[in-house]
């Protein structure tokens, strides 16, 4: 037998599930965690903001595909973690969220930073906890991890009063570690059904979302794409899961999706989803969305199934162990060779459009194209949200799974700099490089102050347009350039900012040579800022207007005239 305190033992069990690094901020309800981590293997990392600390962790998850962990005190601390939290759950990243909270004598009566942190987390967890004994401790930390890694991944919070952090225990056996627990397996006449659907189709697509990634699935799914001789579309989280220059990739589909591949999705008869859930911005209006095509989806969560979409053919169950399956029941080449060259026509009669390099450099994806140039195949980019984000979605050539961190299916400006901070954590050795905007940049710009102190090897590329790039890009086209709450007019010197931080802060003259300057600034070491000027009313084209089908893809400013969005937001 063995005495441990809460802390000990919450220590203790987070060492057993091989956690080597955490993010966090201390305060009162959770300092006796903190008194326990002296003398532990675990790192901790101090971040500036707990929703830093948030994202900080998401950035080790997304990287790896291991669940990690993030702490805060009680009250704002727990609070300030939500929106890191709801963006894990709404990406499937696998996060666990450990915050203090007061002595349970002291719940519910408002006492000192006490908040209801179960009631909070519980609509944007997969589960969540409020430890009511140090004994459950014993059960809770191994199951959080467990299911955090399990089915679809996501968040899971767990909510510790000081008191049971401060309770003792005599434990004979500790117990063992949580791990992803594998699906049922998928029936094989559904695996034989999506076969024979797959053999006689004349148009597939396979349509590929972050699930796809999640599973580590991504080499089975490029050689079913081979093996029918089908096109591949990919959702933004997906990027990276065939590689950008596959001659079967089309590339992003929906909103700001590539226009002919928005087309080809048009014309396609059998369109195979696999760990996507048809997201608003990938789909556009719905109703059109591949009106002519037998719809087979699969998935590991069965809730997905015609949430939005109906489907003919729903498949339940882990992606890599499906399509191993599938692979198996299928021969070994099939000739599509007419719907193979359509697909490659509408691609190339659909480019992505920006002048020269030579006659613009500071085009937002002559930028990206040369920043691909400066960097290794394996080199991590993580955004923010905004103009900047889709850019690099449309350009970048991402080449490899996990190589590509940024926030999908909530959209928080702020995501870039901590998760790049993570990743550099958790992936040493590796190049990473954060792409930001000017408005994202302030949501977060505390962490600089964290990787100053840490020195890590992450570039920060500031695309400065002195606006909210993509709200302003929407009220121009389809509020009639009537601008409200959209143009930062004071903007400080990022440059100098960086810089009092203790980071490397460049800006780049845009009368002088600014790509050479731009590949300097990445060839030295550590961390730097590059501030780097674009122009203010640079518009990312193609776009579908909110609420429009995706064959309606805009490509210029006139086009968007009598295409009204059917919601106002961005």
């Amino acid at each position: 037998m063995k005495k441990y305190t809460g802390a000990t033992l919450l220590r203790t069990l987070l060492e057993r599930q091989d956690i080597h690094t955490l993010a966090g901020i201390p305060g009162g309800a959770i300092l006796p965690f903190y008194d326990a981590l002296h003398g532990s293997a675990i790192r901790h990392v101090l971040a500036r903001h707990e929703q830093g600390a948030g994202f900080i962790a998401q950035g080790m998850a997304r990287a790896t595909g291991r669940a990690a962990v993030c702490v805060a005190t009680s009250g704002p601390g727990a609070t300030n973690l939500l929106t890191a939290i709801a963006d894990a759950r709404l990406d499937s990243v696998p996060l666990v969220a450990i915050t203090g909270q007061v002595p349970q004598s002291l719940i519910g009566t408002d006492a000192f930073q006490e908040v209801d942190t179960y009631g909070l987390t519980l609509p944007i967890t997969k589960h969540n906890f409020l430890v009511r004994s140090i004994g459950e401790l014993l059960e809770t930390v191994p199951l959080a991890f467990q299911l955090a890694e399990s089915g679809r991944p996501g968040p899971v919070a767990i909510d510790v009063p000081k008191d049971v952090l401060n309770a003792t225990i005599d434990v004979g056996s500790l117990p063992e570690p949580g791990r992803a627990q594998p699906p049922p397996p998928c029936a094989d006449s559904a695996i034989e059904e999506l076969a024979a659907h797959l053999r006689r189709a004349q148009r597939p697509v396979l349509y590929l979302g972050g699930g796809v990634i999640g599973a580590g699935a991504s080499d089975l799914a490029r050689e079913l794409s081979r093996r029918l001789d089908a096109p591949v579309v990919s959702t933004l989280m997906a990027l990276g899961a065939m590689p950008a220059g596959d001659p079967r990739f089309m590339g992003m589909l929906g909103m700001h999706g590539g226009k002919g591949t928005n087309l080809l999705l048009q014309e396609t008869d059998l369109l195979l989803a696999i760990g996507a859930r048809f997201d608003d911005r990938a789909t556009g209006k719905v109703a059109e969305f591949c009106p002519h095509a037998t719809i087979a989806h699969l998935d590991i969560d069965r809730a997905e199934f015609g949430k939005i979409k109906s489907t003919a053919l729903a498949l339940t169950g882990d992606a890599a162990e499906i399509l191993r399956r599938l692979l198996d029941r299928l021969p070994s080449s099939m000739s599509r060779s007419t719907w193979r060259a359509r697909a490659t026509a509408l691609r190339a009669a659909h480019p992505l459009h920006c002048p020269p390099r030579a006659e613009d450099p500071l085009h937002p994806l002559n930028l990206i194209d040369f920043l691909s140039e400066q960097l290794p195949a394996d080199a991590i980019i993580s955004t923010d949200v905004g103009q900047h984000q889709m850019w690099v979605a449309q350009a970048y050539p991402f080449r490899r799974p996990r190589t590509l961190l940024t926030s999908g299916g909530l959209g928080t400006m702020g995501f870039g700099v901590p998760a790049a901070i993570g990743a550099a954590l958790a992936c040493p050795g590796r190049r990473v490089a954060c792409v930001s905007g000017d408005g994202s940049i302030l949501m977060n710009i505390q962490e600089l102050a964290t990787l100053a102190e840490l020195d890590l090897p992450v570039a920060i590329l500031l695309f400065n347009n002195a606006n909210l790039g993509l709200v302003r890009q929407q009220q121009e086209l389809f509020y009639g350039g009537r601008y409200a709450a959209s143009s930062l007019h004071r903007a400080p010197d990022f440059a100098a900012v960086a810089r009092a931080f203790g980071i490397r802060g460049v800006r780049l003259d845009p009368a002088g040579d600014p790509l050479a300057d731009l590949a300097d600034a990445l060839a030295q070491p550590g961390p730097c800022l590059i501030d780097i000027p674009i122009h203010d009313q640079t518009n990312v084209y193609p776009m579908v207007p909110p609420g429009a089908a995706n064959h309606q893809t805009i490509t210029a400013p006139e086009l968007a005239l009598n295409l009204q969005p059917a919601a106002s937001h961005a």
